[in-house]
């Protein structure tokens, strides 16, 4: 008799009997067989595709820079030298204007009538010297003769020399009368460009009034100010004041241009500031046509010395890492190595490599997001090769640490984590 339990069981092995089916065994098999064939091995990925470029080596020149500031050669303040009220402005503000060149005239009425009534007293002073002459011409011989005391031959004498000295002193009085009147023509002491007028028609000007009337510069040639460091100053000055005068800077303006006409050192300040650890020097620029204007700002570059043989690779293949540079570079095996590398001056688009690559190497400089160290790449010419800068012709920019405190922009290189 059986149990419940074994009752169930026994029927449920009677049914799965029944249901067991050999066909379908067999299409089970060939589902499994067909799904693990459909797998297969995978094949690897295409390595990625770079853009490389040989490193170039040749000698490249070694720039310093430094932010300066342009000032007329000479700055000629014009002020009012006599007291009395503006009439007339002579010349157009902004204009070239000629030494000699009257540009203010001021009211001259007062200044005739003085120098006339100077000229007055003059000619009294001279009547009474004359006279005084004659009288002492006529007692000389008197006195030879003792016609006369000796005291009326000292009187005659004393009197002929006190009209004599009141005529020198009249005389004085016309010429500076004569100074005041040509004084109320306000003339340029130098050629230059004539700035804005800082007081008006009717303005009450002179000494004690308003301290200036405009001011005159010297633009050609025009200088620019730099500030030196003490240590380019000190090996500036171990190299000799003949090597300084050889050396020529070039302008670059606000707009990025570079002037064409080449600048030459002048001269240096006195003495360095204690504030900034600096000195003021001058480089003087031609300036024909007065392009230049005092006031404006440059950088003033200098090349001091040629680096031999340097190795250049395009700033963009340089990558920046948590203040470390490396470049990727394709061996012959087309594997890429990261190498860290060792750099110096910038050269427009290009940037010098100290240590870190040999001459000939190619480095990545498209698609170095792609590269990992020991992958293989598939390396193209950079299409970007035929427009890079002839570094002969190139102009650097200088270290940021070979620069004035001046804040300046320069290209940073790429960030590793942007790329």
């Amino acid at each position: 008799m059986l149990s419940p339990g074994e009752g169930s069981h026994s029927k449920f092995s009677l049914r799965a009997a029944r249901c067991f089916n050999p066909q379908w065994m067999v299409m089970i098999l060939l589902l499994f067989v067909a799904t693990g064939c459909s797998k297969g091995p995978q094949e690897a990925p295409a390595p990625p595709t770079v853009e490389v470029m040989t490193v170039i080596q040749k000698d490249v020149p070694v720039y310093n820079e430094w932010i300066g500031t342009l000032d007329g050669l000479v700055n000629a303040t014009i002020r009012a030298q006599v007291q009395g009220y503006l009439i007339k402005q002579n010349y157009k503000e902004g204009d070239y204007v000629r030494t000699g060149q009257v540009l203010f005239e001021i009211d001259p009425r007062t200044f005739q009538a003085t120098l006339e009534q100077a000229k007055g007293e003059l000619e009294a002073q001279q009547a009474r010297w004359t006279t005084a002459k004659a009288n002492l011409a006529r007692i000389k011989p008197l006195a030879e003769q003792n016609a006369v005391s000796k005291k009326d031959l000292d009187d005659s004498i004393g009197t002929e020399q006190s009209a004599r000295a009141a005529v020198f002193s009249a005389q004085a009085k016309v010429d500076k009368a004569q100074l005041d009147l040509g004084f109320t023509k306000v003339t340029s002491p130098v050629d230059g460009i004539a700035g804005l007028a800082k007081a008006q028609i009717g303005n009450l000007v002179g000494p004690g009034g308003m301290e200036e009337l405009t001011t005159v510069s010297t633009v050609n040639p025009i200088k620019v100010y730099i500030q030196v460091s003490e240590q380019e100053y000190l090996i500036a000055g171990r190299a000799g004041e003949r090597r300084a005068e050889k050396l020529h800077g070039e302008l670059i303006l606000a707009d990025g241009s570079v002037y064409p006409q080449k600048g030459s050192f002048a001269f240096a300040d006195r003495q360095v500031d204690v504030k900034t650890g600096t000195i003021k020097v001058a480089v003087i620029f031609p300036n024909p046509g007065n392009f230049l204007r005092p006031g404006q700002y440059g950088k003033v570059r200098v090349a001091t010395s040629v680096r031999k043989d340097a190795l250049l690779v395009p700033q963009r293949a340089v990558a920046e890492v948590q203040g470390k540079y490396m470049v990727a570079v394709v061996g012959p095996d087309n594997k890429a190595d990261i190498r860290p590398v060792k750099t110096a001056e910038r050269v427009d688009s290009l940037w010098v490599i100290l240590e870190g690559l040999k001459p000939g190497e190619k480095v990545v400089v498209e698609g170095i997001q792609k590269v990992r160290p020991g992958s293989p790449v598939n390396p193209k010419p950079f299409e970007g090769a035929s427009a890079q800068p002839k570094v002969g012709d190139a102009k650097p920019e200088a270290k940021a640490e070979e620069k004035s405190a001046a804040p300046q922009k320069s290209a940073e290189p790429a960030k590793a984590e942007k790329r």
